[in-house]
């Protein structure tokens, strides 16, 4: 009932007020940010304002001083909509917070998502720094239309991708059961498992097929046609590093209407990221529902005993064992110490792009920032920590590759309007404007930038001085404000209350 109530009070609250209602000098808010320059990438405003907060909602934008119960200086720092993460692993307290230090306010598992929705929602209710969601996990679901997996399936629970252990006992049973195909005979077993867990709050279908080869074309296919019917966006890592696999998905979202997001485009294309930029625009202008993400770095990160590492691996990413380090030690690997790891499973951070495909991808205004942020853990890829800071501090500020309102944009707005009509509460979101979430981010232009780096554990952001999630103070004066959490999730529409 919690979700229909915040809904209701939206209806209120623009029914007596409008959207951008005006509002009386002497009011007081519970916090004001003072002075700083504002930034709403849907409607351009780029200026110094004040910003009302009352309970979880931003409720004035004004160009005179507010009153306010908490009223912060922010002069010459920039108030923007906090950052929406669509791609992240990390769904700890632990992960939190260095999300939070890199400006984020809501962290979604869009990629992979999670083979139990009701439980991930249930585990991280009352506990999360930052506003959390998840997809239905294809890959775990299609082995609960394999008889012969039940038991293992049940015994791995509901696969959230939080833990580092979880992650290693999800890659192990993919590694088994993903080479498999599935009966079309249990398509609509599959197809059930999928319904029941959007009707528990799951924000789309996440098909990262390159992780079960055994999933052929008709059974991706099919999955896109579920899609189309139950008008859910896809959210897919490609069958593997070529031009044809974004053909595949391009043209089963053309042929089934099915919305389609591509995830990390950069770790997929290597060297066509050229072509699939084009492939995607193309798709676009000619009305494929397709948008894509990426991430800015020149490595990757995945589980050693994934298919990605099967037999051929150094031909078709180009690289070879010193170009792949193991993520607990940081060492990078032979082939001693990969055939030793392959076998007994883990981390690896994957050394296989240039710079100048980061450019590439960076200068396509359609492209959405994204961190791929794996689980918290010593040595992690410093994705999880700095994707965004990074973006704003490296790429807009001392390059000059894109404007920072654009990085915004894709950091925020542009996540938001790509969910909102499958997530209604996203339409709160990416935005500074009356009647929107408090979701903000608080960051000084000229000193944000990433810290985490390869060869170190991961460290915190700089430059990000206050950061709100639904009204309350997670990142305050630079520092984490202990014992809070006021994370709250994002469910997809298809959402059903048990009664």
């Amino acid at each position: 009932m919690q979700t229909r109530r915040w809904a209701v009070a939206v209806l209120i609250v623009l029914a007596v007020t409008g959207p951008a209602a005006s509002v009386h000098p002497q009011e007081t808010y519970d916090v004001v940010l003072a002075g700083g320059t504002v930034m709403d990438p849907e409607t351009g405003l780029n200026a110094v304002r004040y910003v009302g907060i009352r309970g979880d909602r931003i409720v004035a934008v004004s160009e005179e001083p507010l009153a306010g119960s908490d009223v912060i200086d922010v002069t010459g720092l920039i108030v923007a909509p906090g950052f929406i993460d669509m791609h992240a692993h990390g769904q700890t307290y632990e992960a939190n917070v260095f999300q939070a230090h890199d400006g984020v306010t809501t962290a979604l598992e869009l990629e992979g998502g999670v083979g139990d929705v009701a439980a991930f929602l249930e585990g991280r209710e009352g506990s999360a720094l930052v506003n959390y969601g998840a997809s239905v996990a294809h890959s775990q679901l299609r082995i609960g239309a394999m008889p012969k997996y039940e038991e293992v399936l049940a015994a791995v629970g509901s696969g959230s991708i939080a833990e580092e252990g979880e992650l290693q006992e999800m890659f192990a049973l993919l590694n088994q059961a993903g080479r498999e195909p599935v009966d079309s005979a249990n398509y609509g077993v599959m197809k059930s498992l999928m319904h029941a867990n959007l009707e528990a709050g799951g924000l789309g279908l996440g098909v990262p097929h390159q992780y079960y080869p055994g999933a052929n074309y008709d059974e991706i296919f099919r999955v896109f046609e579920m899609a189309a019917e139950w008008y859910v966006p896809i959210y897919t890592h490609v069958r593997d590093m070529t031009i044809s696999a974004f053909q595949e998905v391009l043209a089963n979202a053309a042929a089934t209407g099915a919305p389609l997001h591509i995830v990390h485009i950069n770790s997929m294309s290597l060297g066509n990221i050229g072509t699939t930029l084009d492939l995607i625009q193309g798709a676009m202008e000619n009305g494929v529902d397709v948008s894509a993400e990426a991430y800015p770095y020149t490595a990757a990160s995945t589980g050693i005993g994934s298919a990605i590492f099967d037999d051929g691996w150094q031909e078709k990413l180009g690289i070879s064992y010193g170009d792949v380090q193991w993520q607990d030690t940081g060492e990078r690997l032979t082939a001693e110490t990969f055939a030793q790891y392959r076998e007994t499973g883990g981390t690896v951070i994957i050394h296989m792009m240039k710079p100048e495909w980061v450019e590439m991808w960076l200068q396509a205004p359609f492209v959405m920032i994204a961190s791929d942020g794996m689980p918290y853990a010593p040595g992690a890829h410093p994705r999880s920590a700095g994707t965004f800071t990074r973006v704003l501090g490296r790429y807009a500020r001392e390059q000059e590759m894109l404007p920072l309102m654009e990085a915004v944009s894709r950091m925020s707005f542009m996540p938001a309007q790509r969910l909102e009509r499958f997530a209604p509460s996203m339409a709160r979101k990416g935005r500074i404007q009356p009647g929107a979430d408090a979701d903000i981010t608080v960051f000084d232009p000229g000193r944000v930038i990433d810290t985490a780096t390869f060869e170190d554990d991961l460290s915190k952001s700089e430059g990000v001085r206050f950061v709100l999630v639904n009204g309350e103070f997670v990142v305050r004066e630079g520092a984490t404000v202990e014992g809070v959490a006021p994370g709250r999730p994002v469910l997809g529409r298809l959402y059903r209350e048990s009664r």
